[in-house]
């Protein structure tokens, strides 16, 4: 079972970002799950829309196969949200699983494209049985902990914060074998074509989620393979 957990506006201009906090709540749950990633998803830059930096979301994928409570899970998640709070922040959080994560692509999509309401947001997750909250401020989060979620599960959007052991890799030249073994699935241009050999500059990756996947692109620059991040 996949479990998507989506969360947004959880900082102001001086604390840590909410992706952060993101890998932080995901590390203090990587024993109770097989497999653990964090993504970033990019949300519309408007005038209208009030974010700290550049409006951005995260989101925590799940797997296990043994049984969840999710109430239980969704209560965990938002205990330690609340003991990070970040005063001037506007906490939101998400929590689905399966289809009906899936169900909340239409509305990701559109929240990178259009000015959205928090009534909208309730109302969609009330329909599609989504656990949603605001935790704090306006409570403007819950827009996009909610797109963030399904986003992720569409999985064809946004880039990586945590996979693998992506983010052990030391900084430097590394070999496409290297970063292979670290967890990335495939390394490509921008084209598409797959690179098996050589040389990349390692200096924290963010392989693209493509194909419900880490993949990551990359352009020749001189002597090695420079990565490309994408959203």
């Amino acid at each position: 079972m996949n479990i998507y957990i989506g969360m947004d506006d959880t900082d102001n201009h001086e604390s840590r970002g909410t992706g952060r906090l993101a890998r932080g709540i995901a590390a203090e749950l990587r024993s109770d799950f097989q497999e653990i990633e964090v993504t970033r998803h990019q949300l519309l830059v408007d005038p209208r829309i009030p974010y700290t930096s550049h409006n951005s979301s995260a989101a925590i994928r799940l797997y296990t196969q043994a049984p969840v409570d999710l109430q239980a899970l969704f209560e965990r998640v938002q205990a330690w949200m609340l003991a990070d709070f970040i005063p001037g922040s506007d906490p939101g959080l998400c929590l689905a699983t399966g289809e009906d994560a899936q169900a909340l692509t239409t509305f990701g999509r559109r929240a990178q494209q259009q000015v959205i309401t928090q009534a909208e947001a309730y109302a969609l997750a009330q329909a599609q049985r989504v656990i949603l909250a605001g935790l704090g401020g306006d409570r403007s989060g819950v827009i996009g902990a909610l797109a963030a979620v399904g986003l992720a599960s569409c999985g064809e959007d946004g880039r990586y914060l945590l996979v693998g052991r992506s983010r052990d890799l030391e900084s430097g030249l590394l070999e496409v074998d290297e970063i292979l073994a670290a967890g990335i699935d495939r390394v490509v241009t921008l084209e598409g074509a797959p690179v098996e050999k050589g040389v990349v500059l390692v200096d924290r990756l963010r392989p693209s989620r493509r194909g419900g996947r880490p993949v990551l692109y990359v352009e020749w620059s001189q002597d090695h393979w420079q990565p490309v991040k994408l959203n």
